[in-house]
C-alpha cells in the first residue's frame, strides 16, 4: 500500500520539494547549491541587479508549478475525451482510483468535455496529441539554443529574464569551454531536426495508411454489398419472383420453389424455362441449400 499511495502523489511531491527548495533559496534571495558551487549568482536583463522577488517568483512558477498542471491538464484532458459516459461513471465511483485522481483540474476539465460535441471532442484530441508532441522537442531546441549561446540554461529563466554573473576563475577556462558546447549544441540541433524528420514522415506514413485502410474498407463493403444484391437475383424463383423458398431442382438443372413447380407440374410436365420435358417425380428437393 505504501509504495502504491506514493506512486499516486509521487508527482505532487515532486512538486512540493521543488517549491519548498526554491522558496528557501531563490526566493528568499540566496544561492542554490549548484549556483554556491561554481560561484555564479543570479541577475536581471541589466546584469547589474540582483532579480526582483517578483520576477524570482515567477520563475519559480513558471520552473515548478506550470510545467505540473500543463502536464496533468493534458493528462486528464486526452483521459476524459476519451473515456465514454459509461466508463467514466464507473471509474469515479471505483475507489481504487484513489483521492488523487479527484482534482480541481480533472474535474473543471471533466465539466468542459461535457459542453463539447463529437466534431469539437476530436479537434480536442488532434491538439492534445500536437502539443505533447511538441513540448519535448521545444525544450530539446532551446538546450540546443543554450549550447551554443551560454545563456538561459531553463526556459522559464529566459521568459524572465534571469541570468548569472559569475565571480572569480579565469576567462580562457569559459572561452575554451564554451567552444565545446556550441560544437555540442550544433549537433543537438542537426538531431533534432532529424527527429522531426522522422516523425514527419512516420506521421504521413500513418496517414496514408489510414487512408488505404478506409478505402479498403468501402471496398471490402462496396463488395460484399455487390455480392449480397447477386445473391439476391440468383435466389429468385422464377415462377413467383420472389426469394426462393425450400429450393427444388428439375432434371435441367434450374431451381424452382417447392410449391411453384409442383403446381406447375400439375398443369404442364416440362421446364418453365427451358421447356425439357420431365416427369414431376424427377424433382429433386435441395435440403440446406443456400445462394
Amino acid at each position: 500500500a505504501g509504495a502504491r499511495r506514493w506512486l499516486e502523489w509521487r508527482r505532487e511531491m515532486e512538486l512540493l520539494s521543488d517549491v519548498a527548495y526554491f522558496a528557501l533559496t531563490t526566493l528568499s534571495g540566496y544561492q542554490t547549491l549548484g549556483e554556491e558551487y561554481v560561484n555564479i549568482v543570479q541577475v536581471d536583463s541589466s546584469k547589474r541587479r540582483v532579480p526582483s522577488f517578483l520576477r524570482r517568483a515567477i520563475f519559480v512558477s513558471l520552473h515548478a508549478v506550470v510545467p505540473y498542471c500543463l502536464e496533468k491538464g493534458l493528462l486528464h484532458l486526452e483521459h476524459e475525451v476519451q473515456t465514454e459516459a459509461g466508463e467514466s461513471r464507473i471509474s469515479q465511483s471505483n475507489p481504487a482510483l484513489g483521492s488523487s485522481s479527484r482534482t480541481l483540474i480533472r474535474n473543471w476539465i471533466q465539466k468542459q468535455v461535457g459542453e463539447l460535441t463529437e466534431q469539437q471532442k476530436k479537434t480536442v484530441l488532434q491538439i492534445v496529441y500536437v502539443l505533447k508532441q511538441c513540448i519535448p522537442l521545444l525544450h530539446r531546441l532551446h538546450l540546443a539554443v543554450f549550447y551554443i549561446s551560454g545563456t538561459f540554461y531553463h526556459l522559464s529563466k529566459r521568459i524572465t529574464g534571469i541570468t548569472y554573473l559569475r565571480f572569480g576563475g579565469l576567462q580562457g577556462e569559459d572561452q575554451s569551454i564554451r567552444s565545446s558546447y556550441k560544437f555540442l549544441g550544433i549537433i543537438s540541433l542537426l538531431h533534432l531536426l532529424l527527429t522531426i524528420g522522422v516523425q514527419m514522415y512516420s506521421f504521413k506514413q500513418k496517414q496514408r495508411a489510414r487512408q488505404e485502410w478506409k478505402l479498403h474498407r468501402n471496398l471490402a463493403h462496396q463488395k460484399t454489398m455487390t455480392k449480397e444484391r447477386t445473391a439476391g437475383r440468383h435466389s429468385r424463383c422464377t415462377l413467383c419472383l420472389e426469394e426462393r423458398r425450400h429450393a427444388t431442382a428439375t432434371p435441367c438443372g434450374h431451381l424452382f420453389c417447392w410449391e411453384c413447380i409442383t403446381e406447375w407440374c400439375n398443369t404442364r410436365t416440362e421446364c418453365p424455362l427451358c421447356r425439357e420435358k420431365f416427369h414431376p417425380q424427377k424433382l429433386i428437393y435441395l435440403r440446406h441449400y443456400q445462394l
